[in-house]
Order: C-alpha cells, then sequence, then structure tokens
C-alpha cells in the first residue's frame, strides 16, 4: 500500500503542475514555447485548473485514505 500511496501523491503533483502551467499559458503569463496554441486561449485556462483541482484531490486521497 505505501507503493500506491507514493505513487498517487507523485502523479497528482504532476498533474497539479502541468494544471498550473496550462492556467499560466492560457492567460498569457507564461507564454512558452512561443509559438504555442495555448497562449492567451481562456479554455486552457479552465481546463488547467480543472486538472490541478483533480491533482489536489488525489494528493489528499493519497495522503488521507490509502494507509
Amino acid at each position: 500500500m505505501q507503493v500506491l500511496r507514493i505513487s498517487l501523491t507523485v502523479l497528482g503533483f504532476l498533474l497539479t503542475l502541468i494544471g498550473v502551467i496550462w492556467i499560466g499559458q492560457g492567460s498569457g503569463h507564461f507564454p512558452y514555447p512561443a509559438s504555442s496554441f495555448m497562449i492567451n486561449q481562456s479554455p486552457w485556462m479552465l481546463r488547467g485548473a480543472l486538472l490541478a483541482i483533480a491533482g489536489l484531490a488525489m494528493i489528499f486521497v493519497a495522503r488521507r485514505f490509502i494507509r
């Protein structure tokens, strides 16, 4: 069970990080790479927020319920 807990925590962290990057690109605050289709596109802000929330929920579940 310890391996599952660590795996879900790492996966949740990666999902949260990707979500934050998508929010940054969608809002135009993180315009890298310059040719990205996600820059200044508001749907990517919403998708990033949902992904970040899912990642945080995964971390919470892994830490709280898997022992």
